[in-house]
């Protein structure tokens, strides 16, 4: 059967399901759709549809804007909060969102359930392609559901697991020209998946002979950065103490030609990837009765560095003899980006106000409607701190210390007037970006400086 859809797929008569319209999903859908394959975007989230179909997109997604609209208008995309049957075969792919597994959530939740859905209306042939990271195992376990549904993976059903590799605002590396590795049934269903991927990176496929060894490099690649962002954060809080700046040092390390990758100090690793993929090595050693000591440690070093941060400005006030006010510049877990899950910021703020701070926060791409429903439930109605909507003089009335997570575009320029102009007293700059100047009376510290 697969053979056969083979032959539906070179004549170009096939549809694709793109399930979820996040960050992975929404270019994704819209590449396919430009090129010319007819792409159902599907998303539970009746908001994110209404948005998209007002033509309504946020920074991250402003940049396909042309290219969405025309590929809504020539009905190569349709926007939809379900699947639909066809005749001709099917590519579902699965780009929903995978949570940090707790008692009540599996991480692998809503990857069950899209699939599920996809199956409520596919048949032989179809071919499902799971691109979200997920913990080890999950592969195989998602087979066993299209299996129970009638269908025998490899014969007349083909599965496929590519995760997603994706840096948002990365210049260089983009969905266009980021290699990707994958693992398949079989071999037809690799030709599929090579057909599906010459629209989104020329096909630039490493396939691996096993489920499991595409879910341990995702997680694997996600671990390498949480351990070295880990790392270079316990540098910066040892030059602290040895009254270095940790930036000379990186900087003079990164003459070394080899073995040597720059990483650089912040108040934490966030996002929807690299605080939990690591997890997923870190879950599957301790099914075996092991352990993976190291992500442990990253992960608990990544967990106390805003305490750290919170401590050296709390100190530096009572120095200074000044009221504990504090404004948190950046909530977004990246700069230049609105996405603000496992953002240090939120930590940040969640930190202060434990030590009965008054606390205040500003980002350029806040947006109550973009935030996650835990960010809602836990910091807007709980921690009630108070949103800053500029950086104007007015608003920097009373304030002590701002206390810059993130560099973005939109306010580095303003963040280094406040500096130079000397608009409060004291500035903490997590990420050690802004320049020292001699003539300015604001106290500025770093961390690792």
């Amino acid at each position: 059967m697969l053979n056969i859809t083979w032959e539906y797929i070179q004549k170009n008569s096939f549809s694709v399901e793109v399930f979820g319209l996040g960050y992975v999903g929404f270019p994704l859908a819209v590449r396919l759709a430009s090129s010319g394959i007819k792409v159902r975007g599907i998303d539970i989230n009746p908001k994110r549809i209404e948005r998209l179909k007002n033509n309504e997109l946020v920074d991250s997604e402003i940049h396909l804007k042309n290219e969405f609209i025309h590929c809504i208008e020539n009905n190569n995309l349709e926007l939809a909060a379900s699947p639909e049957k066809s005749e001709k075969p099917k590519i579902g792919i699965i780009s929903v969102h995978t949570p940090i597994s707790d008692q009540i959530t599996p991480s692998n939740k809503f990857v069950k359930e899209a699939i599920e859905n996809f199956l409520s209306t596919s048949k032989s042939g179809d071919v499902i392609i799971l691109e979200s990271s997920v913990e080890g195992g999950t592969t195989e376990e998602m087979q066993k559901i299209v299996e129970s549904n009638g269908f025998k993976v490899g014969k007349d059903f083909g599965f496929c697991f590519c995760p997603e590799r994706i840096d948002p605002q990365n210049k260089k590396w983009h969905l266009e020209n980021i290699p990707r590795i994958i693992y398949c049934s079989d071999d037809t269903s690799f030709k599929i998946a090579e057909k599906i991927y010459k629209n989104v990176n020329k096909a630039h496929l490493l396939r691996v002979d096993s489920p499991r060894i595409a879910e341990v490099v995702k997680s694997y690649e996600n671990a390498f950065r949480l351990v070295n962002i880990s790392l270079v954060n316990e540098l910066a809080i040892l030059c602290d103490k040895l009254e270095i700046n940790v930036m000379d040092v990186i900087k003079a390390a990164a003459t070394k030609p080899f073995g040597f990758m720059p990483f650089y100090p912040g108040a934490g690793a966030g996002g929807h990837c690299i605080p939990k993929d690591p997890r997923f090595l870190l879950d599957a050693a301790k099914k075996f009765d092991a352990e993976f000591s190291t992500i442990e440690n990253a992960l608990q070093i990544n967990f106390e560095i805003p305490k750290y941060i919170c401590n050296s400005i709390e100190s530096k006030l009572e120095k200074l003899n000044l009221e504990k006010s504090v404004l948190v510049c950046g909530l977004t877990y990246k700069p230049d980006v609105e996405d603000m899950r496992d953002s240090p910021g939120f930590k940040l703020l969640n930190e202060f106000k434990k030590r009965s701070f008054k606390v205040s926060a500003y980002d350029p791409y806040f947006k109550k409607e973009l935030l996650p429903k835990y960010l809602i439930e836990n910091f807007l109605e709980e921690l009630q701190f108070d949103i800053k909507t500029n950086l104007n003089d007015d608003s920097l009335a009373n304030i002590n210390c701002i206390c810059i997570v993130q560099h973005h575009t939109k306010s580095k320029f303003r963040l280094m007037e406040i500096y130079e102009k000397s608009l409060v007293p004291f500035i903490y700059d997590c990420q050690n970006h802004l320049e020292r100047n001699t003539e300015s009376k604001t106290l500025l510290d770093s961390l690792g400086s």
